[in-house]
C-alpha cells in the first residue's frame, strides 16, 4: 500500500516538475519574444494549456481582446459544426412557370437559392461550373424542353445581400478574397482579370480580359513592377456602382499574368452563367438576351414545376476548405447559414449573435467574442487567446473532432490556423510532443513592426518549445 503512494507520489512530483519546466521555457522564450524590436509598439497574447488536464502552462495578455484575422475562422467552424452538424448540405432549386409547346417553354426559369457557397465552385468535383451547367441542360432535356422564351428569376426571400460586413476596408472588397456571400454563389463570386504585362517596369499593364466576362467599367491605372515582384495589383470596387479601379503592379517581363476579383452581386453573376447556358445550348431561337431579375418574393403557385435540385458538398467538406485554404467567402455563408437556419432569415448581424450564444452556453464570456463577420477579415474584430483556447477545448471533445483537427493547416511542424491582416498575426491550434504530451494554444500579434516573415519566424521560436 505504502510502496502504491510513493508511485503516485513520484509521477505526480514529476508531472509537476515537467509542467514547471515547460513552463518556465515558455516564459523564457516569450520574454525573448516580447523584447524584440518589432515589438516595440505591438501588443501580444500567448495562451497554451495542456490539453489532456487543461492546466494552464503558459499566459500572458489572454484576456485581452485583440484582432485575429483569419484565426477567427476557427470559431466560426466549431459553432457551425456544433450548430449545423457535419452532414448539412446547401439545397439549390431550379423550376419554371409556363406551357410546353412543342419542346418551347414560354413562361419564366426561376433558381432558388439558400447561400450555398461552392455552387459553381472548382473545388469539388460535384460543383464545378461544366458539371452543373450539364445537369441544368440535361434537366431540361429530360423536361422535353429544347427552346425557351421567357426570363431568368432569382429568389432571395430570405438571405441578406450584397452587404459588406462592418469594418471590411476598400482594398481589400474588390477583390478575390473580399467576396461577400449571397443566397446564390456563382465560382465563389469571383473571376479572373487577364493582364498583359510590359516588358519595362514602370510601363502601363494591359488588361486582356475577364474570365468569366464581367460587365464593369475598369478605370486601369496598374504598372510593370519589377522582375518576379509577385502579385502587388489591387481592384478597388466603389460599392454601389459598377467601377472597378485596378492599382498596384504586377511583374514586368511576363507574357501573362493573372489577378482574381469579387463579383459584388452573386445573384445575377449566377444567373448571367445559366443565361450563357442557354445560349450555348441554342435554347434561344433569335438573338435578344434573357431577361434576368432577382425577387424577394416566393414562388407558391401550384403550376410551378421543380425541374433541377443541386445539394451541396456535407458541411465537414465546406469546412475543410474553410480551414485549410482560408476561405472568407465560406466563413461569411457559414455565419449567415447560422441565422438562416434558426430564425428564417440569413443575415451577419444575426449570425453573429447566434455566435456568441452558443458560445456563451458553453462558459464563454461573450465579451471575450466582439466580432463583425464570420471570416476574420475585418480590423474591426476583437478576440481573446483564452476564449480562443476553450473553443478549441470544447471542439477536441466532440465527435466532429477528427473532420476539424483534419482541416487545420500545417505550419512549422504544428496544426494550426494562421490569421494575416495589416500588422496582424496569429496562430492557434494544437500540438503533441515528442514525447506524447498535447497542447492547444493560441497566439496573437499586433500592431507589429516590420516584415511579417521575420515576425513569424520567431512566432515559431516560441511555439518550438512545444515540441
Amino acid at each position: 500500500m505504502k510502496k502504491g503512494i510513493i508511485i503516485i507520489v513520484y509521477i505526480l512530483l514529476l508531472y509537476k516538475s515537467f509542467a514547471q519546466t515547460i513552463s518556465q521555457k515558455l516564459e523564457k522564450a516569450y520574454r525573448v519574444f516580447e523584447h524584440d524590436e518589432q515589438l516595440k509598439h505591438a501588443i501580444s497574447s500567448l495562451y497554451v494549456i495542456d490539453a489532456v488536464t487543461g492546466k494552464i502552462l503558459f499566459e500572458n495578455n489572454s484576456q485581452v481582446g485583440l484582432a485575429p484575422a483569419s484565426t477567427q475562422k476557427i470559431i466560426t467552424a466549431a459553432t457551425a459544426f456544433g450548430v449545423l452538424g457535419k452532414e448539412y448540405r446547401y439545397k439549390t432549386e431550379f423550376f419554371y412557370k409556363g406551357q410546353v409547346n412543342d419542346s418551347l417553354l414560354t413562361g419564366e426559369i426561376y433558381i432558388k437559392g439558400n447561400g450555398d457557397p461552392t455552387f459553381g465552385s472548382w473545388r469539388y468535383e460535384e460543383t464545378k461550373p461544366n458539371v452543373i451547367n450539364m445537369k441544368f441542360v440535361k434537366a431540361l432535356h429530360h423536361q422535353k424542353i429544347y427552346l425557351y422564351s421567357g426570363s431568368l428569376i432569382g429568389i432571395n426571400d430570405k438571405w441578406q445581400n450584397n452587404t459588406v460586413p462592418d469594418g471590411w476596408i476598400w482594398q481589400d472588397i474588390g477583390n478575390y478574397y473580399g467576396a461577400t456571400a449571397s443566397a446564390l454563389t456563382w465560382n465563389e463570386n469571383q473571376y479572373d482579370m487577364v493582364l498583359k504585362p510590359a516588358k519595362k517596369q514602370g510601363d502601363s499593364v494591359n488588361l486582356v480580359r475577364t474570365e468569366p466576362k464581367v460587365f464593369y467599367q475598369f478605370i486601369n491605372e496598374l504598372k510593370s513592377g519589377a522582375k518576379n515582384s509577385g502579385d502587388n495589383g489591387y481592384i478597388y470596387f466603389e460599392p454601389g456602382s459598377s467601377i472597378n479601379r485596378i492599382r498596384g503592379t504586377v511583374p514586368c517581363c511576363v507574357d501573362s499574368f493573372i489577378i482574381s476579383g469579387s463579383v459584388p452581386d452573386g445573384d445575377y453573376f449566377t444567373l448571367s452563367n445559366f443565361a450563357n447556358v442557354l445560349n450555348e445550348n441554342r435554347f434561344k431561337e433569335d438573338s435578344v438576351p434573357f431577361h434576368l431579375a432577382v425577387t424577394n418574393q416566393p414562388v407558391t403557385s401550384a403550376a410551378s414545376i421543380t425541374f433541377c435540385t443541386h445539394y451541396s458538398p456535407s458541411l465537414d467538406s465546406i469546412i475543410y476548405w474553410l480551414l485549410k485554404k482560408s476561405i472568407n467567402l465560406y466563413g461569411e455563408a457559414l455565419v449567415k447559414t447560422l441565422a438562416y437556419e434558426k430564425n428564417g432569415y440569413g443575415s451577419t448581424d444575426k449570425g453573429i449573435n447566434m455566435v456568441k450564444d452558443f458560445w456563451k452556453q458553453k462558459g464563454i464570456d461573450v465579451n471575450e467574442l466582439n466580432l463583425y463577420d464570420g471570416s476574420g477579415l475585418s480590423p474591426l474584430n476583437r478576440v481573446t487567446t483564452h476564449a480562443q483556447v476553450e473553443i478549441l477545448k470544447y471542439a477536441r471533445k466532440q465527435n466532429w473532432f477528427k473532420y476539424f483537427y483534419d482541416a487545420l493547416p500545417e505550419y512549422n511542424g504544428i496544426k494550426m490556423k494562421s490569421g494575416t491582416i495589416s500588422d496582424v498575426k496569429g496562430f492557434c491550434g494544437y500540438h503533441a510532443s515528442k514525447d506524447g504530451r498535447e497542447y492547444i494554444f493560441s497566439f496573437l500579434v499586433n500592431n507589429y513592426s516590420g516584415s511579417s516573415l521575420s515576425l513569424v519566424n520567431k512566432m515559431y521560436k516560441v511555439l518550438d518549445i512545444l515540441k
